[in-house]
């Protein structure tokens, strides 16, 4: 035979029976003790009712008088009986003085002697004391009866102890009938507050519970994405590592309103939407977060999940996959542009034209040259010089002409190790996108870009200037411009309004600015100004470029 081993109690049901013994004990305990109590003052009151029925029968004239008389027992034995039953004691005896009987409940006692001590009530004393008669046990009172100062006579009246003792069982029975209605009453309210308890931790017991929150807390800190939890009135109720990190919040923040998080503006909208939010990109001052929110809810609004992650870098690596797909496509025109005047210079030496198929083609292989050793002598910094060319033959492929100014200069190993190319990919890549977006269509489509180094303020900054030729920016959308999510042109696939935010974003990361004006002859022109923190000096003691720059006084 195989006996299973009961599983532990849920904690519901371990705190109702806890709660129950709890009520139990309570109950026996309180029940003991008033028995006690209750017994004790039987005892104190039956001593006090005997001593003054005794006093109130020895100072009575008529009890005097029939002491004297030649049959006391004539007068007093129906007198003792009619007091007995109007003060409810179980015997009154009236003596004299040797202690001979002159009354008791029992007519046959009446000339016997009394049961009991009377030297001090012989002395003029009152007093009492528990003692077994011919009645049983019980408590009496024993006081003279006095003609002036003689003692011609005793009064005992008494209760015996089974009376009391009945007395106190009925009050007993009375407090333990109120002790198990309460018991029960009791037991009814741990029920129903520990069937909602119950509800609430779903059956699970102590242990388990303790469990869940160990492995809830290690996987709130294991976690690297950012997990956020709203109650009902936006009050942070619960926020893991990461959020914190991603948020730039630091402190306790439990319990305070997420809209004094002083996050940006479009973030804590989303925070406080009351419908779900699935992938929206939101930017913060250094990180491009993707946000998802769901609602806590069980007949009402409990609060809000709210999930994050950072989505900076591989927002960048898009920036340079779409840089590095615009080459591609670039590349395909070219070689398609290339395989034509193939066929040309081939088709002229074949009509024995030999002498203008090579001036064909040189004269293509010196255009492209020419283009590369204007870009290249511009800006010597191979990340950018690339992406200048990959943009250039893209803008000519939407028809649209990039050029770059005259004034730019900016030589290869200028930039410091705290300003990567990457950022500066997604500062000058987002600027010529937008520009070209604005300059295409217009009557001479054409995008400016500068890039140089000067002095302001005693300190080296790097500034990229992108303008075009199309329509500008209205004065009013000056600042909107920057805005996720803002465009005057219609959404896309993938949306429209995150590229200039996410160059401000980048700008400000680095300590920089960024800004809009209308440019020469119309059109929008933005400005980009990155302080170039000092490297030092290079290899071998010579001052680097920034360094050199700076004390020479002038603009690089």
């Amino acid at each position: 035979m195989r006996f299973s081993v009961p599983g532990p109690r849920s904690l519901a049901g371990q705190l109702f029976a806890m709660q129950a013994v709890l009520i139990a004990v309570v109950v026996a305990g309180y029940a003991l003790f008033s028995y006690v109590s209750d017994r004790s003052q039987a005892e104190e009151a039956a001593t006090r009712q005997a001593r003054a029925v005794a006093r109130s029968v020895a100072d009575s004239p008529s009890v005097l008088a029939a002491s004297r008389a030649a049959d006391p027992s004539a007068e007093l034995q129906p007198y003792a009986l009619k007091v007995m039953r109007d003060t409810e004691v179980d015997f009154i005896t009236i003596m004299d003085p040797r202690g001979i009987r002159w009354t008791h409940p029992d007519p046959d006692q009446i000339g016997q002697t009394f049961q009991g001590h009377t030297e001090k009530a012989l002395r003029g004393e009152t007093f009492t004391e528990t003692y077994t008669g011919t009645l049983g046990p019980s408590v009496r009172a024993v006081t003279p009866i006095q003609d002036g100062p003689r003692v011609v006579g005793m009064v005992s009246a008494g209760i015996r102890v089974e009376e009391i003792t009945q007395r106190v069982q009925d009050q007993l029975t009375a407090l333990l009938g109120v002790a198990a209605g309460a018991l029960v009453l009791g037991a009814v309210g741990t029920y129903v507050i520990n069937a909602r308890l119950r509800r609430h931790t779903h059956g699970m017991n102590a242990a388990e519970l303790s469990r869940m929150h160990d492995y809830h807390q290690a996987a709130l800190h294991a976690v690297r994405e950012g997990l956020l939890m709203l109650d009902g009135q936006y009050r942070v109720a619960l926020i893991n590592d990461g959020g914190r990190e991603l948020l730039g919040v630091a402190g306790d923040v439990v319990g305070r309103s997420v809209a004094e998080l002083g996050l940006p503006a479009p973030l804590t909208g989303a925070l406080l939407a009351s419908e779900p939010r699935v992938d929206e990109v939101h930017l913060t001052a250094s990180r491009v977060l993707v946000i998802n929110t769901s609602q806590v809810s069980g007949g009402e609004r409990r609060g809000t999940v709210a999930t994050l992650r950072d989505v900076t870098e591989l927002q960048s690596l898009m920036g340079e996959l779409d840089s590095e797909r615009g080459f591609t496509l670039a590349l395909r025109s070219q070689a398609h542009e290339a395989a034509n005047r193939l066929h040309t210079v081939v088709s002229l030496i074949e009509l024995g034209r030999a002498e203008e198929a090579v001036e064909f083609a040189t004269a293509e292989l010196e255009l492209a040259q020419a283009l590369t050793d204007q870009v290249v002598a511009a800006v010597s910094e191979p990340v950018l010089a690339a992406l200048l060319l990959g943009k250039t033959a893209q803008a000519n492929e939407r028809g649209v002409e990039l050029m770059v100014s005259e004034d730019s200069s900016l030589d290869d190993g200028l930039l410091p190790e705290t300003l990567p190319a990457r950022d500066l990919v997604t500062i000058l890549g987002n600027l010529i996108d937008n520009a070209v977006d604005a300059a295409q269509g217009s009557v001479r489509a054409r995008v400016t870009v500068a890039a140089y180094t000067r002095i302001s303020d005693d300190l080296p900054e790097l500034v990229l200037r992108v303008s075009d030729t199309g329509p500008g920016v209205n004065p009013e959308h000056a600042e909107a411009v920057f805005q996720r999510g803002f465009s005057t042109k219609p959404a896309g696939p993938g949306g429209r309004g995150l590229g200039l935010a996410l160059v401000r974003q980048t700008s400000q990361r680095h300590g920089g600015s960024l800004t809009v004006a209308e440019a020469d002859g119309g059109g929008a022109e933005f400005e980009v100004r990155l302080p170039l923190r000092e490297p030092g000096t290079a290899a071998g003691g010579v001052p680097s470029p920034v360094a050199a720059a700076r004390g020479a006084g002038g603009d690089a």
